[in-house]
């Protein structure tokens, strides 16, 4: 069995508040296919007058309701109240936003045999696709 895979996060701002649960479905088939594992969510509202509520994936009933429930893994604990507040202040006012904790299980091989073999991943980042895109096109264009 390979050892863990890299372990990412993410926060996905939905502004005006409009979360409707449209990535729940999307995310399952990830879990589902064993790409990635789900190791907490949570969510942040920010009210327009810059009230902040945080709360766990099973913490509110319309979170339930757009099918978090079903999504596999989701354990919680990870996310500390500090994380929240932090991804809080990012937030523009009158927006919402989940915070997801994931493995990315694909990976989770290469991740064990860099381990293997005495090697370390010292950093990444995660690349804006607007920018890749760009770089892509500009290559194409010659």
């Amino acid at each position: 069995m390979a050892g863990i895979g890299p372990v990412e996060y993410v926060v996905i701002e939905f502004p005006g508040n409009r979360f409707k649960g449209e990535i729940v479905p999307v995310l399952a088939e990830l879990v589902d296919n064993e790409l990635v594992r789900i190791l907490d969510v949570a969510f942040i509202k920010k009210d327009a007058d810059e009230t902040v509520t945080m709360f766990e994936y099973d913490g509110l009933d319309e979170v339930l309701e757009f099918g978090f429930a079903a999504v596999d893994g989701a354990a919680g604990g990870l996310l500390s109240d500090e994380d929240l507040r932090m991804a809080a202040e990012v937030l523009a006012p009158d927006s919402s936003a989940a915070l997801l904790v994931w493995e990315d299980r694909w990976a989770a091989r290469l991740a064990q045999t860099i381990r293997d073999a005495g090697g370390r991943i010292t950093t990444g980042e995660r690349i804006p696709p607007e920018i890749v895109e760009k770089a892509l096109a500009d290559i194409e264009a010659g």
